[in-house]
């Protein structure tokens, strides 16, 4: 009898769960936060060091909620969550990441990540950045110039110019296999083909000659790594390689538009290559997921609200972090921010997802055979 009271009560708890979770997707933040005090912290994986400054802001607006980030890059959480989740494990309550790619394949398709649409901005995310998991921004991987050695704009106005001998060992880039997001730059210039294909003309003004090449795009990165590309471990290095003040004849970098928000901070000189042509890089989204199972279920979605920005035009102290040039709101009431290229202006391509995902293995292996 008691095995089978047991085995009922398990059933029962099964039924429950769900219905349970999806009454705290539809509580208000007044009610959220209620059930949040009970709980009393959360914990967030995130791809981006700007999380300290997120922690001290959400509990200033939270007390008695401690918030618990990690700075963990987008490929070692990946790794983490799965083999937290092979060992039935929830460590983290919120994953906050970018490699989008990777992610719908191997952590939402099989449910470690859940999406959570907060019921207080839904209304103002469009369709494509609320499903299948939650964008809170678009962020960049774009080639970026010293301005104060090139006052006049870019030295490149082609990506091609890249490959030819004025710029060997003069382009820095973190090492793509090491870096999700480096990747999947590197599988937009195959997947953009027929637009390399067209630069290239335009650069040397003849159609390009493929050789072994399965196309433009592989030609182009073929060409790059044999130009002496320069690979560092951290788009700091790329930052610092390109931005510092003072240099005579400076390289240039793919790295983030955002970046270039510390400037001032770290003597740097960065801006965007925005003229170049046939793009200056790639746009992708920046999502946010509860971890299947989560301690701090209520906090986690909270946490989650918060990270989207409040009721201002500029997100308020839940999207400073991220109210900065290069970084572009999903939510389509935040302002644009005035420093900034309009998103609709920048010279970078959209990735698809689904479509960068697989291509992206091929275009791996196609780099682990170049010197």
């Amino acid at each position: 009898m008691k095995n089978l009271q047991w085995t009922t009560a398990a059933l029962l708890l099964g039924l429950f769960q769900p219905a349970m979770a999806q009454d705290l997707n539809t509580m208000s933040t007044a009610e959220l936060l209620e059930k949040a005090k009970a709980e009393g912290s959360v914990t967030v994986y995130s791809f981006t060091s700007r999380i300290a400054r997120l922690e001290k802001a959400f509990e200033a607006a939270y007390p008695g909620i401690d918030l618990q980030g990690y700075d963990i890059s987008s490929t070692e959480q990946i790794a983490r969550l799965k083999a937290e989740a092979a060992a039935g494990i929830a460590n983290a309550d919120v994953v906050y990441i970018s490699d989008a790619p990777v992610v719908l394949n191997e952590l939402v398709k099989p449910g470690i990540l859940e999406n959570y649409v907060p019921p207080r901005v839904a209304g103002r995310l469009s369709e494509a950045n609320k499903t299948p998991i939650l964008s809170q921004r678009v962020s960049t991987k774009v080639l970026m110039y010293n301005e104060e050695a090139n006052p006049k704009g870019s030295p490149i106005e082609n990506l091609w110019q890249l490959t030819i001998p004025e710029w060997k060992g003069r382009v820095v880039m973190v090492d793509p296999l090491q870096r999700g997001d480096y990747l999947d730059l590197m599988t937009e210039f195959a997947l953009q083909a027929d637009s390399m294909a067209k630069a290239y003309q335009a650069q040397f003004g003849k159609p390009i000659a493929l050789g072994k090449a399965q196309d433009a795009g592989r030609k182009f990165i073929e060409d790059l790594f044999a130009n002496d590309l320069i690979l560092v471990k951290s788009t700091d290095d790329v930052n610092a390689a390109v931005g510092k003040l003072g240099q005579q004849k400076p390289p240039v970098g793919f790295t983030s538009y955002s970046d270039r928000r510390d400037n001032k901070d770290k003597g740097w000189a960065l801006q965007v290559s925005n003229d170049t042509q046939p793009a200056s890089g790639i746009v992708f989204p920046v999502v946010l997921g509860l971890v299947k199972g989560a301690k701090h279920p209520a906090a986690a979605r909270l946490a989650i609200d918060f990270f989207m920005g409040d009721e201002s035009k500029t997100g308020g102290e839940g999207f400073k972090p991220f109210y900065v040039p290069g970084d572009y709101a999903t939510r389509t009431d935040i302002v644009p921010h005035p420093d900034a290229v309009a998103l609709d202006k920048l010279s970078a391509w959209n990735i698809n997802p689904a479509a960068t995902a697989k291509a992206r293995k091929d275009v791996g292996d196609l780099i682990l055979t170049l010197p």
